[in-house]
C-alpha cells in the first residue's frame, strides 16, 4: 500500500500593473483585483468559479478560486472533504491511502481494510496473528474450531462435511461407520449385509473363520456359515435321505412335519415311490405311505 501526500493549497494574485489587464473570459479589467491563472492566461475569481473551479470528488461541488484544495493523480478535493473513507479523520496534513475503488483511507483504516477476515467472527486478521488458512479462506486460530465440540483444531488434522469442520474424534463419533458384529470403527473399506456395515474380517463363516465375501453363505440364528460348514454344522438332515437340508440348489424346497424335514423330492410313498408333497398321506414310524398303499400294510 503506497501513501501519498497531497499538494498544497493554490495562491492566487493580486494585479498591480499600470497598462490593461484583462480577464482571459470576461475581458474585465483586473488592475489591482485578485485573479488566478488557468494554462497561464489571467482569470478573474467569478470566471474561475463558473469556468474553470475542479470539482470536488467527494460532494461533486465545484472548488472555487477561494477555496483550498487537495490534488492526488487527478482527483481534486475541497480541503475540508478530503477525509478518510471509513473513520471520516481529516488527512490534509496526515499520511492516506488511496484504494483501488477511488476510496481515500487514513493509515490505520487502510491497513485493516486490505486484511482478510476471519471466517468465524469476521473480524480482521491483523498481520503477525496466528492464523489457519483453509481453502482460500482464513480464520484467527483460537476461531477455527470443531462444529461440535467446539474446541479449538489447531494444527491437529480435521475432516469436513459439507462446510463444517470436525476434529477427527467428533467426525468418527458423529459420521463413521461401526461394525455390526465388533461395533468398532470402520475406517475403510468394509462390506453391507443386509443394511450393516462389516470389517471384511470380522464377516466370516462361524466356524471355520473363512472370509465369506464374494462367496455363498447362509444365515443361522444370526451367525453366518460358509456352504460346507453349513451342510456338516448345521443343517438338518432329511428324513428320507440322510443328507443336509441346505436350502440350495435341488433342495431348495422342503417338506415338514412334526420334528421331521424332508427334501421334497424325498417325500415319497416307500412302496409305490409316489410323490406325496402336496398331498394326504401316512406315517408308519419313520416311513411314508401314500392311502393306498397304507391299507395294504
Amino acid at each position: 500500500m503506497t501513501f501519498h501526500r497531497h499538494s498544497g493549497p493554490r495562491s492566487y494574485l493580486s494585479s498591480t500593473m499600470s497598462e490593461r489587464f484583462d480577464c482571459f473570459y470576461c475581458r474585465e479589467n483586473l488592475q489591482g483585483k485578485k485573479y488566478a491563472k488557468k494554462d497561464d492566461k489571467p482569470v478573474c475569481v467569478r470566471c474561475f468559479d463558473k469556468i474553470c473551479a475542479n470539482t470536488c470528488a467527494e460532494c461533486r461541488k465545484p472548488i472555487g478560486a477561494d477555496a483550498k484544495e487537495l490534488t492526488h493523480k487527478n482527483r481534486h478535493w475541497h480541503e475540508g472533504c478530503f477525509c478518510c473513507a471509513k473513520c471520516y479523520k481529516p488527512l490534509a496534513n496526515e499520511p492516506f491511502a488511496a484504494k483501488d475503488d477511488g476510496k481515500i483511507m487514513c493509515g490505520k483504516c487502510g491497513d485493516r481494510d486490505g486484511s482478510p477476515r476471519c471466517q468465524g467472527c469476521y473480524k480482521v486478521i491483523t498481520p503477525g496473528a496466528k492464523n489457519v488458512e483453509y481453502k482460500h479462506k482464513v480464520w484467527h486460530e483460537e476461531c477455527f474450531i470443531c462444529s461440535e465440540c467446539k474446541q479449538p483444531i489447531g494444527s491437529q488434522s480435521f475432516l469436513t462435511k459439507g462446510e463444517e469442520m470436525y476434529c477427527t474424534a467428533c467426525h468418527e463419533k458423529k459420521f463413521a461407520k461401526h461394525c455390526a458384529r465388533c461395533k468398532e470403527v470402520i475406517s475403510s473399506g468394509g462390506i453391507n449385509y443386509q443394511n450393516q456395515p462389516w470389517h471384511s474380517e470380522c464377516f466370516v463363516c462361524n466356524t471355520c473363520k473363512k472370509p465369506l465375501a464374494g462367496t455363498r453363505f447362509t444365515a443361522h440364528e444370526d451367525q453366518f456359515y460358509c456352504v460346507n460348514c453349513y451342510k456338516s454344522d448345521v443343517a438338518k438332515k432329511c428324513s428320507g435321505c440322510q443328507n443336509p437340508i441346505t436350502g440350495f440348489g435341488k433342495g431348495t424346497n422342503v417338506v415338514n412335519y412334526e420334528d421331521k424335514t424332508w427334501h421334497e423330492y424325498c417325500f415319497n410313498c416307500k412302496k409305490c415311490s409316489l410323490s406325496m408333497a402336496h398331498k394326504r398321506f401316512v406315517i408308519n414310524g419313520n416311513d411314508i405311505y401314500c392311502p393306498d398303499c397304507a391299507k395294504k400294510l
